[in-house]
C-alpha cells in the first residue's frame, strides 16, 4: 500500500517547471476546417525540479527521500515551489466545502439567455456569487459551471453565462462542488475574513481535517472576498475542474496548500563533482 513520505523542507529548488496537463480531443472537418473539441477527465499538474548544489550532509536527506518513494509507489505533498505563500489575506488555515444547492432531478427552463427557472425550490440557500453546476440539458452551453449574478427567488437565478433559451427540460441536475465544477462554494469555521487572490493555490482535502490527504490542487482564477453580507460564506472560481466531488464539511486548505504527487519514473539518480557537491533533479506528477 502506498504511503506518504515527508519531503525535506530545505533547500528550495533553484529551478522548477510547473505545468498543467489536460486531455483534450480535437477533430477538424477536412471540407470546412471547422474544429470540434472534447475535454476528458484527465487533468493534473506535473513538475520538473532541480535542487541547488549540496554537500553530502544536505544531499543525504534528499537521497533518502527519493529512495523511500520507491519509484512511483509512494507519494509526497507538494506545490508550486515559487508560490508557497498565497497573496490573499484570508486569516485562517482552511475553509470548508458547503453544497448550498443540490437537486439531482429537477425541470429547468432557460429564458432571457441568462436565467434558469427550476420546477422546484432549488435555489433557496444559494447566494449571489455562488457557482452552480448544471447537467442534463440538451444544449451544451446550458450545462457546466455558471456563476449566480442575481437571485430572483428560490426557483429562479440569473447567471454570468450566455445560455440558449429552452422550454422545461426534466431530469436535470443542479449541484455545487461536484466533479467537473470550476468553482468552489465554501464557508468558514468561525469569524474569519480576508481575501483569496487570483493565482492563489487551494488544496482540496479528503476529510474534515486540515491534516487530511490532499485530493486535488487547484488555483483561484479570480479574486474572492468574504463580504459583510455573508461573512461565513463565499465562492471562488477555480481551475482545473474538480476531478471528484467535494463533500460538504470537507476542508479546503488556504495556508500552505499542497497536492498529492509521486515520481514520474521508477529511476532516481544524482551526480557529484570533485568537491563532493551533489546535483539532484527529478520530475513528479499529481496523483489522480
Amino acid at each position: 500500500m502506498a504511503k506518504l513520505i515527508p519531503m525535506p523542507s530545505t533547500p528550495n529548488f533553484t529551478r522548477s517547471n510547473f505545468s498543467l496537463f489536460r486531455a483534450i480531443g480535437q477533430t477538424a472537418s477536412p471540407f470546412t476546417g471547422k474544429q470540434q473539441t472534447q475535454e476528458y477527465d484527465a487533468v493534473y499538474w506535473t513538475a520538473d525540479l532541480t535542487l541547488p548544489a549540496m554537500n553530502r550532509t544536505q544531499a543525504k536527506e534528499w537521497q533518502s527521500f527519493l529512495l523511500q518513494l520507491k519509484g512511483t509507489t509512494n507519494y509526497f505533498k507538494f506545490c508550486d515551489p515559487d508560490a508557497l505563500t498565497n497573496t490573499g489575506t484570508f486569516n485562517h488555515t482552511h475553509l470548508i466545502g458547503e453544497n448550498r444547492v443540490s437537486n439531482t432531478n429537477v425541470a429547468l427552463t432557460v429564458t432571457n439567455t441568462n436565467t434558469f427557472t427550476a420546477g422546484a425550490s432549488t435555489f433557496g440557500s444559494a447566494i449571489v456569487g455562488d457557482f452552480i453546476h448544471v447537467t442534463g440539458m440538451a444544449n451544451e452551453e446550458n450545462n457546466g459551471t455558471h456563476k449566480i449574478t442575481a437571485k430572483n427567488s428560490a426557483t429562479e437565478v440569473e447567471v454570468d453565462s450566455t445560455l440558449t433559451n429552452v422550454g422545461s427540460t426534466s431530469g436535470c441536475k443542479v449541484q455545487m462542488n461536484v466533479k467537473g465544477s470550476t468553482g468552489l462554494n465554501l464557508k468558514t469555521s468561525g469569524s474569519y475574513t480576508g481575501t483569496i487572490k487570483k493565482g492563489d493555490y487551494l488544496g482540496v482535502l479528503g476529510a474534515a481535517s486540515a491534516t487530511a490527504d490532499p485530493v486535488q490542487l487547484v488555483m483561484a482564477v479570480e479574486d474572492a472576498e468574504v463580504t459583510d453580507a455573508s461573512p461565513d460564506q463565499f465562492s471562488v472560481q477555480t481551475e482545473p475542474k474538480l476531478r471528484a466531488t467535494l463533500s460538504s464539511g470537507h476542508f479546503v486548505l488556504f495556508q500552505a496548500p499542497k497536492g498529492k504527487f509521486r515520481l514520474q519514473t521508477n529511476t532516481v539518480d544524482w551526480d557529484a563533482d570533485r568537491a563532493s557537491l551533489y546535483g539532484i533533479s527529478f520530475s513528479c506528477i499529481e496523483v489522480v
